[in-house]
């Protein structure tokens, strides 16, 4: 999704108010996602449910 809207991890992190490198290492799975993350795919990404933006596993029954 975010490869369609923006050009690069630049323009992303610009869009999300992160660094280049918080990004970075949140798509490499060395950083996990915290509450300044979500807010800043919300800023970036509008029009979409936070549904749309992250995969929530379901729990084990």
């Amino acid at each position: 999704m975010a490869n369609s809207r923006y050009d690069n991890l630049s323009a992303l992190a610009r869009a999300m108010g992160l660094s280049v490198s918080q990004i970075y290492r949140v798509r490499e799975g060395k950083r996990g996602i915290n509450e300044k993350f979500i807010v800043g795919a919300k800023r970036a990404f509008p029009d979409h449910r936070l549904e749309d933006l992250f995969y929530f596993p379901k729990e084990p029954s």
